[in-house]
């Protein structure tokens, strides 16, 4: 229970992070127009109201769900999913919620790495006081960089390279942030579907067997996914088929 209450801790640490992390900080803001008031304290640094301060870290938390999951695993685990309640012919069973939440779980549990190493590295001294705020955002965005760079096929990565007139990388160095995104999305979306074709296949061979049989008995007129649900359910229990998926999804990000 411990365990679970400080992963859950971090999690939230780290999502309330990124929402504050592009905003300058509160203190020593001059008092001005309220929406428009920017001063330049001692050391450079622009400071901006509160007003302006509020208005950016609700702009921001709209975004903020769509960002943490396009980059994470978060995007094969669910469309994995997904393409397996198609292949057992069952449209809302699991339902969506359960799901999306199965989902987010999983990609907790993938992440926790990442996770603690943004805590260590950026979230904790950043509480501290230890760094700035632009520091700790440069340290949070290296784990993720290492990870998605980590999932991307080089094919993908050229590609949205050319695209943006990103000039050839030398070696060590971290591709761009508006570049590794979107290969890493196209990579993820690739992945997944590659998996779900792996799925599909026992189904789609049961349907086939189950269509055959009902077409030599002369019971045409009888959906052949009437009678192949039932025999796939029990395929994917026996044979312990969430375990398989989900240890397979764990596995694949190894």
């Amino acid at each position: 229970m411990t365990f679970i209450k400080s992963k859950n801790i971090k999690i939230f640490s780290l999502f309330a992070f990124f929402a504050i992390s592009l905003i300058p900080s509160l203190a020593n803001a001059e008092t001005g127009l309220p929406i428009l008031s920017v001063s330049t304290n001692e050391s450079g640094n622009q400071q901006y109201s509160v007003t302006l301060q509020i208005l950016g870290l609700m702009t921001l938390l709209t975004f903020l769900p769509a960002i943490i999951m396009m980059m994470t695993s978060f995007i094969r685990v669910t469309i994995v999913f997904g393409i397996l309640r198609q292949a057992m012919g069952m449209q809302q069973t699991p339902s969506n919620q359960i799901v999306i939440g199965l989902s987010l779980f999983l990609t907790f549990f993938i992440m926790a790495p990442v996770i603690d190493e943004v805590n260590d590295s950026a979230i904790q001294p950043y509480l501290n006081e230890d760094i700035n705020a632009m520091k700790a955002f440069e340290n949070a965005k290296r784990p993720f960089a290492h990870f998605m760079l980590g999932q991307i096929r080089e094919s993908d990565l050229i590609l949205f390279m050319d695209l943006s007139g990103t000039e050839s990388l030398e070696e060590g160095e971290m591709p761009p942030f508006q570049v590794l995104v979107p290969s890493f999305i196209i990579s993820e979306l690739k992945t997944a579907f590659q998996i779900g074709f792996l799925l599909f296949i026992p189904f789609l061979v049961i349907d086939l067997v189950v269509a055959s049989i009902l077409m030599a008995m002369g019971m045409m007129m009888l959906s052949p996914l009437i009678i192949s649900l039932p025999f796939k359910i029990m395929l994917f229990v026996l044979i312990d088929g969430w375990a398989l998926v989900v240890g397979t999804l764990a596995n694949s990000f190894t």
